[in-house]
């Protein structure tokens, strides 16, 4: 056990010390067994509090640290650096989260604040006092990616890979690269053609000699983990073996297929979908015609497929409403005089995309508004649709269009062979079908799975655009983890006591990352984890029958002691614990204040300054002044005192 723990509460500029009496607990805590230093600071991440706890941590030979402040997501690696410079191993630090999980909790009730942190603190400290001294896994890295999927996202990632310095393998289940697009015509916005442009990436991935381009190419198994993953790859079959340091998966979607009579589709060639309509356009030359009779009304029925409260695709596809008024613009351009009636329940042509739906506006397009409830209804008449519907904008006036062409405009959804790919990497899959993500705002293309990135339309609904930048910032990832030749990863992983452990698999039942196997050691047959796979989720320990398996980090004798550090009485006293305004106080506290507040405050000399006049004699960029002072108003360091002269810019002074 550590024997020399140092104890850090911050006052987190008052969002914590406004609601818990941050200086009644670290007397408390200084009371605790094997606490050598307890101590409350303005602001714990502040460079000033780095550097006096790196000097408590030498001087006082601490053997671990606990910080009691805000979510261990934010600060986390700011700590473990902390105690790297000071010599301390990283593991032997723990973070106690008394700002979301205690005073924001709980900002009603003071005293129940109080008492609810101390808790927190206690059980930190006797997490810490089992903590181990940990050190990174460090995996040798295989150089090369492979790809899967060359549509245009596969082909852009391969090139951006391989100008970096990594070897390849872009692997193509069909025939031909450039996947939907390559079957497209005039893409928007840039109105190119779809197969130019897949022509002309393919040209670029052949220049370079570290792409390996397979096509016909079929992934049939996935071993190893992350920096040596082993793929077995029938290529015209023949069985190839490629050795890869991460996977990007960029395998695309498929368009939704209409239900028999869903919308009459399938009663007669007058009903089509979008992707057919435009290759008709597309091979179309004079005249614009169906079994030799020429289209002159066009129906656009949306959101067919998706967008259903009850069905299975319950999300919006994002591009079928700009696809459909482009090709509506398309085809006006090609045939001069076809009318088009668009019968829609919202129109989403975000970003510069509103351009094509005021174009269309100006072409002379009808545009017919219906409620999922009350849909457009078709009916076949001498082989010839009739659509009805009533019309919302015209208050449910209801309308009948004798269409000579209705097309059916679906959206994306995952491809059918999505589920065959995500038993081979183990990539999970959401309700919608696609590909997992495991945070779409902080890790929008990493998976569970260390070492596998998913890249465009494979995850969700994109344009090309988007597509292409997904896939890049799978390949900024990747790039980043094998530059080095040499990955680290977390060490809290599942660990196994060997002589307690007989292999009886279940903890390989349920393991989802496939990290556990059987090994013979001394004669005997026991768990085996590898290190590269686990995620430390923890899901084997509870089910082991000899408890021979647990977590680094969590011991059972670590997490009984947080519960009795939690669970133990606490004697705190009524008080009002709150932020201090007047001057004298303040100063006193300045040096916990990040340097940045104290070089604003310097800039004042009994005159108040607006923001650019600030930052002019602090030296610190305007817009990083404009952020500390909000926070600084907040706490009543400073305070908005007018307008200057010129009534341009707000005016500040301290508060006095």
């Amino acid at each position: 056990m550590k024997q020399r723990i140092g104890v850090y509460i911050c006052h987190c500029g008052g969002n914590i010390s406004d609601y818990v009496d941050v200086e009644q607990l670290s007397k408390l805590i200084a009371n605790e067994d094997n606490v050598v230093i307890s101590k409350d600071v303005m602001f714990a991440c502040s460079d000033s509090n780095q550097k006096e706890m790196i000097q408590d941590i030498q001087e006082k030979q601490l053997d671990a640290i606990v910080v009691a402040s805000c979510s261990p997501k934010l600060h986390t690696h700011t700590f473990r650096n902390v105690a790297q410079r000071a010599g301390l191993n990283p593991y032997n630090y723990v973070q106690v989260n008394v700002r979301e999980q205690c005073s924001w909790a709980h900002s009603d009730t003071p005293l129940d604040a109080t008492v609810k942190a101390y808790g927190l603190v206690r059980a930190g400290i006797n997490r810490v006092a089992y903590s181990e001294a940990l050190e990174n896994i460090e995996i040798e890295a295989q150089k090369a990616v492979a790809v899967i999927g060359a549509g245009v996202a596969g082909m852009r990632a391969a090139i951006e890979l391989a100008r970096l310095g990594n070897n390849v393998y872009l692997i193509e289940k069909e025939s031909e690269v450039g996947g939907r697009v390559a079957q497209s015509g005039k893409l928007f916005m840039t109105g190119e053609d779809g197969k130019s442009l897949t022509k002309r990436l393919l040209e670029k991935v052949k220049s370079y000699n570290q792409i390996n381009l397979f096509t016909n190419a079929n992934l049939e198994k996935v071993s190893g983990s992350i920096g040596d993953f082993s793929l077995d790859v029938n290529v015209d079959g023949n069985l190839l073996n490629l050795r890869v340091g991460a996977i990007l998966v960029t395998t695309g979607f498929d368009f939704y297929q209409p239900a028999e009579n869903e919308y009459g589709f399938g009663q007669t060639k007058r009903i089509v979908t979008l992707q057919e309509f435009n290759q008709m356009v597309e091979n179309s030359t004079n005249e614009l015609s169906i079994d030799g009779k020429p289209i002159k009304n066009i129906a656009y029925i949306y959101c067919v497929g998706n967008r259903q409260s009850k069905g299975p695709n319950r999300y919006c596809s994002r591009f079928c409403c700009t696809a459909a008024i482009h090709s509506s613009i398309n085809t006006h351009e090609k045939f001069p005089g076809v009318k088009a009636f668009h019968f829609y329940r919202d129109i989403r042509t975000y970003g510069k995309q509103e351009l094509l739906y005021r174009q269309s506006s100006l072409n002379g397009d009808v545009f017919l508004k219906f409620e999922e409830k009350l849909p457009p209804e078709i009916e076949v008449i001498n082989n010839k649709p009739i659509v009805k519907v009533k019309d919302f904008l015209t208050s449910k006036k209801e309308i009948s269009l004798d269409a000579d062409l209705v097309v059916l405009v679906t959206g994306m959804v995952a491809r059918s062979d999505s589920s065959q790919i995500s038993e081979k990497l183990k990539i999970p899959i959401g309700n919608d079908k696609f590909f997992n993500e495991i945070h779409p705002k902080l890790r929008p293309v990493e998976t569970v799975i260390n070492g596998i990135y998913i890249g465009g339309s494979c995850q969700g609904p994109k344009n090309i655009s988007e597509s292409v930048q997904s896939a890049l910032a799978g390949v900024a990832k990747i790039n980043a983890l094998l530059r080095k030749g040499k990955i680290e990863l977390e060490p809290i992983v599942a660990k196994v006591n060997a002589e307690a452990c007989l292999w009886c698999g279940k903890c390989a039942e349920v393991c989802e990352y496939d990290a556990i196997k059987p090994l013979e050691d001394n004669g005997k047959m026991i768990a085996e984890v590898n290190v590269a796979t686990c995620k430390g989720c923890g899901i084997c320990a509870p089910v082991c029958p000899n408890d021979a398996i647990e977590i680094a980090e969590y011991s059972n004798q670590g997490i009984e002691s947080m519960i009795s550090g939690f669970a133990a009485e606490a004697e705190i006293t009524q008080s009002e614990p709150k932020h201090k305004e007047d001057s004298e106080d303040n100063q006193v506290g300045m040096k916990e204040y990040p340097e940045e507040w104290l070089k604003i405050l310097g800039s004042f000399n009994g005159k108040p300054l607006t923001i650019p006049e600030i930052s002019d004699k602090s030296g610190l960029p305007s817009e990083l002044v404009t952020y500390h002072l909000m926070t600084m108003n907040k706490y009543s360091v400073i305070e908005p005192v007018g307008l200057n002269d010129d009534e341009t810019y707000y005016i500040y002074k301290p508060k006095n």
